[in-house]
């Protein structure tokens, strides 16, 4: 049987996109070039595989750069599902907590300004919202995403134990960026030691389900590590 032969348009009708967006996706790479058939561009099933996976990834989550690497790798002989599973441990959330919602209200009650929580500091909710403790729902300007409910938690401790919330704020603005040295560190550290024999070629799929068990092995490390050191500061600090 011969090849299914498809013109541009035929192709963007068969996949769901447009013109336009195919163009785009040949331009960046994405898409292998057409066959010119006489003075038309032919495409064929291949490419339409192409563009259903690209718009599966997409689905996802993955910007173009990162489709574009994976498919890379794809073509490289390396399966997608080995890369995609590597990628997802990787991208994988590093907290079990579960993220939650809130209002003005709601923030009002708890973090009250005049003692009976009538009030809401604007400012202290400007800086949560400009450090991502809260994200505005959009188009619903009392709601907010949470995305660490227990850090918001700690936050109402402190602030009734007496804590001013713009100290608070403050105060996750310093420890933040210690914490992101911290991470930055951990993540050199193991890829000298570790990663680093994975990362001058195309792995097998083998070598990236390897990979992959690497992460999912040392990803609870660095909290446990950090865990254990700051109650040992703690005790030292408390003592002293």
């Amino acid at each position: 049987m011969p090849p299914v032969a498809y013109r541009i348009e035929d192709l963007a009708h068969r996949s769901g996109t447009s013109v336009r967006t195919i163009r785009a996706y040949q331009d960046r790479g994405l898409l292998p070039k057409p066959r010119r058939k006489g003075r038309v561009n032919v495409y064929d099933n291949n490419h339409l595989a192409r563009l259903d996976q690209i718009s599966g990834l997409l689905e996802r989550g993955y910007t173009l750069a990162s489709i574009k690497e994976l498919l890379t790798a794809w073509d490289s002989g390396l399966g997608l599902a080995g890369v995609l599973g590597l990628v997802a441990e990787v991208d994988g959330p590093w907290s079990d907590e579960s993220p939650t919602t809130t209002t003005r209200a709601e923030l009002a009650t708890r973090f009250p300004t005049d003692g009976t929580g009538g009030g809401l500091d604007e400012a202290a909710l400007a800086d949560a919202v400009d450090l991502g403790v809260l994200v505005p729902v959009r188009g619903r300007p009392d709601e907010f995403h949470v995305p660490s409910p227990q850090e918001l938690a700690v936050a109402a401790e402190l602030h009734a134990a007496g804590v001013p919330l713009l100290a608070v704020t403050a105060h996750l603005r310093e420890l933040r960026a210690q914490i992101e040295h911290i991470a930055d560190r951990f993540l050199d550290f193991t890829t000298e030691h570790v990663f680093a024999r994975f990362l001058d070629h195309t792995p097998t799929d083998a070598e990236a389900a390897e990979a992959a068990e690497l992460v999912r092995r040392l990803r609870p490390l660095a909290r446990q590590t950090v865990d254990a050191e700051l109650a040992r500061a703690m005790s030292a600090q408390a003592a002293r």
